[in-house]
C-alpha cells in the first residue's frame, strides 16, 4: 500500500525484507552502440544517419588530416623542433564524430585530446602549428606549453593542462547558459582517468542538480597515461557512474564515427531541449607514431610517412613498458576507426584508391606548408610575459617587465634574441 512505502526524501525505493548487499556488477555490462561493423556495414539501417556525401567525406577528411599533423609534430618533437606532443591518433572518431553533431555556437571544453573537434571547426592548419611552436602568430602569445589550443571564435574554451578542471568549469558555462536561456549546449570532453578525479564527481553532481544543458564525453581508450583500467576502478567504467548522479548515460563505440556522431546529436538535441544532462562514454584506443628508429635525428623535412606505430601517451610517455606491441598492431589493423570509415565509403563507392593517394599527398603538402612556415616565424617579445593577466597592471609587474629590459639590455649578448620578435 502506498503509506507503507518508504518516505525517505533521499532516495526512491521500495522496503526489503531480506538481507541482501547491491552487487557491483548487476548487469553483464552496459552494452556498446554501434552502427557499422568493422568492415564498414552498416547493421541497421534505422540507425544509419544518412549523411550527405560530402559531410562523409569531411568527416573522413577531417580525421587523416588529423592522423598526418599528428604523425609530423610527433616527430618535429622528437628532432627537437618543439618541446612536447600529444597524438590524437586512433581516436580521431571520438573527435569528429562529436563535433559534426554540435552547432557551430555550442561550447567546447577540451582537454587534451580534442585537436579533430577543432580541426573539424576549420581551425588554420597554420595556427596548429604557431601554437605548438610557440611563435609569434599563437593567439596564446607563446605561453602555453604545445597542444593547448583555444579558439573564441569557434568557440573553444582553452585547454588547461590540471586533470579534469574543465569539467566544473564547463558545468558553470552550461548553468549560465540556462539562465540566459540561449537555446546552446556545452560539451566537456575527458579521459576516463579523468574521472577518477574529485572535480568530474562533483562536476557531475552539479550538472543534474542544476539541470545543466551539457554533454559530458569521456574518451575511454583503455589506459590513464600508464595505468590500465583494472587498476583504475572496479565498476562497469564510466557509463555505469551515471544513473547515480542522475545522467541519462549511453556507452558507444568510439571508433565508429556514426555512432558517436547519432549519440552526441540526440544528447545534444534533449540537453539543450529539456535542460538536461547526458554522459557519453567512448569507447576506444589510443595509439602514436612510434619514435623515429634513428638514434640521432637529423633536422630534415624528410619525415617518415610511416612511422611504426605504438601507443605513447604523449611525447614524455613510452607506452613499450606498459603495453605489448602486439595489442597496439591489433588495434591499428583490426579495428581503427579510419579503416572503418573508409570501408564505409568504399562500399558507396565514394572514395577509392585514387582519391586516396590524392588526398594523402595533398594533405601531407597542406601540413608540411604550414609547419615550414612556423619554423620561419620569430618568437613573441619577451615583454608579453607580463601582459593580458591584470586589466590595469599592477606596479610589482610593473617592476619585473622594467627589471627584465634592464637585464637583457645588459646582458642581452647570451640571450638568443634575434629570435624574438622585435
Amino acid at each position: 500500500s502506498p503509506e507503507e512505502r518508504p518516505q525517505f526524501p533521499g532516495a526512491s525505493a521500495e522496503f526489503a525484507e531480506r538481507l541482501e548487499f547491491i552487487q557491483p556488477q548487476v548487469l553483464a555490462g552496459i552494452p556498446v552502440y554501434r552502427v557499422m561493423d568493422r568492415q564498414g556495414q552498416v547493421l541497421r539501417p534505422s540507425e544509419d544517419p544518412q549523411l550527405p556525401k560530402e559531410q562523409v567525406l569531411k568527416l573522413y577528411k577531417t580525421m587523416t588530416l588529423l592522423n598526418t599533423m599528428d604523425r609530423i609534430l610527433y616527430e618535429s618533437q622528437r628532432q627537437g623542433r618543439i618541446s612536447f606532443y600529444m597524438t590524437n591518433y586512433g581516436e580521431e572518431g571520438t573527435h569528429v564524430g562529436s563535433a559534426a553533431a554540435l552547432d557551430a555556437a555550442d561550447l567546447v571544453f577540451g582537454q587534451y585530446r580534442e585537436a579533430g573537434v577543432l580541426l573539424y571547426r576549420g581551425y588554420p592548419l597554420e595556427l596548429f602549428m604557431a601554437q605548438c611552436y610557440g611563435n609569434a602568430r599563437d593567439p596564446g602569445k607563446g605561453r602555453q606549453m604545445p597542444v593547448h589550443y583555444g579558439c573564441p571564435q569557434r568557440h573553444f574554451v582553452t585547454i588547461s593542462s590540471p586533470l579534469a578542471t574543465q569539467i566544473p568549469q564547463a558545468v558553470g558555462a552550461a548553468y549560465a547558459i540556462k539562465r540566459a536561456d540561449a537555446s546552446r549546449a556545452v560539451v566537456c570532453y575527458f579521459g576516463e582517468g579523468a574521472a577518477s578525479e574529485g572535480d568530474a564527481h562533483a562536476g557531475f553532481n552539479f550538472a543534474a542538480t542544476l539541470e545543466c544543458p551539457i554533454v559530458f564525453f569521456c574518451r575511454n581508450n583503455g589506459y590513464a597515461i600508464s595505468t590500465p583500467t583494472s587498476e583504475q576502478y572496479r565498476g562497469d567504467g564510466i557509463a555505469a557512474r551515471g544513473p547515480g548522479y542522475g545522467l541519462l548515460s549511453i556507452r558507444v563505440d568510439g571508433n565508429d564515427v556514426f555512432a558517436v556522431y547519432n549519440a552526441t546529436r540526440e544528447a545534444r538535441r534533449r540537453a539543450v531541449a529539456e535542460n538536461q544532462p547526458f554522459l557519453i562514454e567512448a569507447m576506444t584506443y589510443r595509439c602514436a607514431p612510434r619514435d623515429s628508429q634513428k638514434k640521432n635525428p637529423t633536422f630534415s623535412r624528410d619525415f617518415p610517412k610511416k612511422p611504426r606505430l605504438i601507443g605513447h601517451h604523449s611525447t614524455s610517455d613510452d607506452s613499450s613498458a606498459y603495453r605489448s606491441v602486439d595489442e597496439v598492431n591489433y588495434w591499428d589493423k583490426q579495428d581503427h576507426p579510419i579503416s572503418r570509415l573508409r570501408h564505409y565509403l568504399a562500399r558507396r563507392q565514394w572514395w577509392g584508391e585514387e582519391e586516396e593517394k590524392a588526398w594523402r599527398k595533398n594533405s601531407r603538402k597542406m601540413v608540411l606548408e604550414a609547419f615550414e612556415q612556423a619554423e620561419r616565424e620569430p618568437k613573441p617579445p619577451p615583454h608579453l610575459l607580463f601582459s593580458d593577466v591584470y586589466l590595469e597592471m599592477p606596479p610589482r609587474l610593473r617592476r619585473q617587465r622594467e627589471e627584465l629590459q634592464r637585464h637583457l639590455e645588459t646582458y642581452g649578448e647570451h640571450y638568443p634574441l634575434q629570435q624574438f620578435q622585435k
